[in-house]
């Protein structure tokens, strides 16, 4: 769909009974632009019938955080507190813009709630999310603020060293916006949230949409403990092993005690726990049935491990879409992530559920 489609059907969406001339006000168009930009929508099956009736495909919706992502990687060892010759790329980021972007090109419907500014990272954010396949209708556009950044070093393997971000813009994403899109969120079939959103944010979520299952990235350590309190509405968790053990208290050193966390978690009334243990695989429990899923052996071309993460959380998404069992789920959701890994830049531009299922049945497949 073009932008100005996605903003008339994102206008239908509140408002089924939206008069065309309402329409050409809100967007500053003539009536007669709106009518062909209908036309088209109900040629292309997005609208149906009279009345503006949305054509009810699932489809998830992510919240979080969007940002650019600055990444620099050392031609050869990295050393500290020196200048090093390498690699620096620029490219569009953030937790749940990049679920957003790895679903979509695994050919799921998404859309993409994130606040972004009135600037020049702004205009690249919502350009490119279109242009990747996510419906960038519901996007918060901000004056008063700039558009997150996000600067990250990797060492010479391609982990992440350190990174820094400024993602003040995300605290907009208050309650009174998510309740402009009330209505499209209660039809979505899945609801996915990132922890750089507030807490009230998070809680508003947790204790509206009881039809919709919420999945949550704990995105890092520091932010992890803002999905402490509302636990018990959370359906599906991923969290890196250290920010499992910052939310629940319990260290696993070597994979010990892994169990234990996941009997915390559950205990407090998440169904279905990831954590991601690097190199070392994944960790799943869903409170009957726990693993650990160790990296396949053919998944060790690793180019930048910092889009890995993102790349399986919508692979678990998709799975769930699919109504796929656990175990083949964590698979799936693996392989995506080594996708993601096998380029230098974050999101893989060749991500694909075809491509996925080539590493899946490279590795797990006999």
């Amino acid at each position: 769909m073009t932008e100005r489609e996605q903003q008339i059907l994102a206008l239908v969406r509140e408002n089924p009974l939206i008069s065309q001339v309402d329409i050409a006000t809100r967007l500053g168009i003539s009536r007669s632009a709106v009518a062909g930009h209908i036309m088209r929508l109900v040629a292309k099956g997005v609208i149906k019938g009279r009345g503006y009736v949305v054509n009810d495909a699932p489809f998830a919706v992510i919240i979080g955080g969007a940002n650019m992502d600055i990444c620099g990687k050392p031609a050869g060892k990295l050393r500290m507190q020196d200048s090093n010759p390498g690699k620096v790329d620029s490219s569009p980021g953030g937790v749940a813009r990049n679920i957003a972007e790895n679903l979509a090109r695994l050919g799921v419907d998404c859309r993409l709630i994130a606040a972004v500014g009135n600037d020049h990272h702004g205009n690249l954010l919502l350009k490119q999310g279109q242009t990747a396949g996510i419906d960038m209708g519901y996007m918060l556009r901000l004056d008063s603020s700039p558009t997150s950044t996000y600067v990250s070093v990797l060492d010479e393997s391609g982990d992440m060293l350190v990174a820094i971000n400024d993602m003040s813009i995300v605290e907009e994403l208050r309650p009174g916006h998510l309740q402009l899109h009330e209505q499209m969120l209660r039809q979505s079939s899945l609801i996915i949230a990132d922890t750089n959103l507030p807490d009230a944010s998070l809680a508003y979520l947790g204790g509206t949409f009881n039809e919709q299952p919420l999945f949550v990235d704990t995105v890092s350590v520091a932010k992890a403990n803002r999905i402490k309190p509302y636990l018990d509405t959370v359906h599906t968790l991923k969290a890196s092993r250290s920010e499992a053990e910052e939310l629940c208290g319990i260290r696993a050193p070597g994979n010990k005690k892994l169990s234990a966390l996941a009997d915390w978690f559950h205990s407090r009334g998440v169904e279905r726990l990831f954590i991601t243990l690097g190199p070392g695989g994944v960790f799943y429990s869903d409170g009957d049935a726990h693993g650990l899923m160790e990296t396949g052996a053919k998944s060790k071309n690793v180019k930048n491990a910092s889009g890995a993460g993102d790349a399986f959380v919508a692979g678990i998404a998709y799975s769930w879409l699919a109504e796929w069992p656990l175990e083949k789920s964590t698979r799936f959701a693996m392989s995506a992530a080594q996708v993601a890994l096998s380029h230098r830049s974050t999101i893989n531009p060749a991500m694909s559920a075809a491509a996925v299922n080539r590493i899946y049945e490279a590795n797990y497949v006999a």
